[in-house]
């Protein structure tokens, strides 16, 4: 992913059960501070979210996009790239588990993120870092309990 942000955290759990929660979008608004809603709107075959519409509220920033996804058929990572968004322009991120001993994995999230109106490259980086930053944070403290 060129031009992106990334940051890991190590987390206590298999990566299973880590990629449950991922996949868990109707409970996000449960543990993701920003999110108001997440709907799924669309499926795999394989019963999985192919798309996902976000309804985001972190402050002076609100949009509403869809997100579609593309998930490993090893479980170990998922990709997703912007649909539709009243505020963005591009939205492509990553997670990707590797399992470090039995119930711990290391969960890096790479993201790029181009919003419509234009943004300084180093604010831009800085406020991705700060979606990543809260976002593996979150993720940790859900999966961990």
């Amino acid at each position: 992913m060129a031009d992106h942000t990334a940051q890991s955290i190590v987390i206590s759990a298999d990566p299973d059960v880590i990629m449950a929660v991922i996949a868990d979008f109707d409970h996000y608004p449960d543990w993701v501070s920003a999110a108001r809603e997440a709907r799924i709107i669309e499926t795999r075959p394989d019963g999985r979210a192919a798309k996902v519409q976000f309804e985001l509220d972190a402050g002076v920033l609100k949009d509403t996009y869809v997100l579609e996804y593309d998930w490993a058929e090893d479980g170990l990572s998922v990709g997703w790239d912007l649909v539709s968004s009243d505020l963005q322009q591009q939205q492509r991120g990553r997670y990707t588990l590797v399992a470090q001993a039995p119930g711990s994995t290391k969960v890096a999230y790479e993201l790029m993120v181009d919003l419509r109106v234009p943004v300084i490259g180093q604010l831009k980086r800085r406020a991705e870092k700060a979606i990543i930053s809260s976002a593996l944070h979150e993720l940790k403290k859900r999966v961990e309990g």
